[in-house]
């Protein structure tokens, strides 16, 4: 079950649990103001996060950040930016991300899970590579580790407090989510990259679910990595793709791969 309140999950570094979808929200402090990792799903959610806030501090927000373009890490951007907050927060994202956001590529989601689609504020901060930002006493770096759970995605390190913090390249509260955007091929060296960026004491926070460690990613990666090899076998032996989930032999339960053998299939050519 989700958290019903801030949890700190390393000096400074907080995460709060949301219905629906076991959300992650962080929150990491510094003198100068609080940085925002993820905003929830619409404005009315948005504002609910602005009044836990206040209870976890009276810090402005000063910095958010989109982990992806999802519609249930995105949604609540407009609540940090004018007119609703003065001096608006600054937003950071991919660069890939802010392209998907402003194109509207995640419109669609909003309306099948019952929501209004709100206000569509994209991030003007992006990231290629890497960059950071200087929170008055600590510094944060955002890191794009490769392609996985989209091809935006941002991860978030607190260096002097020894936590990641993922988005939804890793998932503790269920198997991770392999969509229509996703890049199965890839997804296991991204972690990979991710992995290098770990001490043995990292705390790991996923995108949904509970905080884990570098074990819990290194078995994702793993898992993701049989995925490929499975999906790149099928394809060389020439099993039709939508024969291919019937063979079996899946590190993750058949019903939510069908995307997952497409774009693998896809990328094969």
């Amino acid at each position: 079950m989700p958290d019903s309140t801030w949890r700190e999950v390393a000096d400074r570094v907080f995460q709060r649990r949301y219905d629906p979808y076991d959300v992650t929200v962080a929150v990491i402090a510094g003198a100068d103001g609080l940085a925002v990792v993820d905003t929830r799903t619409d404005l009315a959610e948005a504002a609910e996060l602005r009044e836990h806030l206040r209870q976890l501090s009276p810090a402005p927000v000063r910095w958010v950040v989109n982990t992806h373009v999802h519609f249930d890490h995105v949604g609540g951007n407009a609540e940090f930016v004018a007119p609703r907050q003065l001096p608006p927060a600054e937003l950071w994202g991919h660069r890939a991300m802010a392209a998907a956001l402003r194109a509207g590529e995640t419109d669609p989601d909003w309306t099948r899970a019952g929501y209004e689609l709100p206000p569509r504020v994209v991030p003007e901060r992006l990231v290629d590579r890497s960059s950071s930002l200087d929170l008055g006493d600590r510094t944060v770096e955002l890191f794009h580790p490769g392609r996985g759970h989209t091809d935006g995605d941002l991860v978030v390190l607190v260096p002097d407090a020894d936590v990641l913090l993922a988005g939804d390249l890793v998932e503790e509260s269920g198997p991770p989510a392999l969509g229509p955007d996703s890049h199965p091929l890839d997804w296991a060296g991204t972690l990979d990259t991710l992995l290098t960026r770990t001490t043995p004491d990292t705390v790991v926070v996923p995108g949904h679910g509970a905080p884990v460690g570098a074990a819990f990613v290194r078995a994702q990666r793993d898992a993701l990595g049989l995925l490929a090899e499975r999906i790149s076998a099928l394809h060389r032996g020439g099993v039709p793709l939508e024969a291919a989930l019937a063979e079996g032999g899946w590190p993750y339960p058949a019903s939510g791969l069908a995307d997952a053998v497409a774009r693998g299939y896809a990328a094969l050519g």
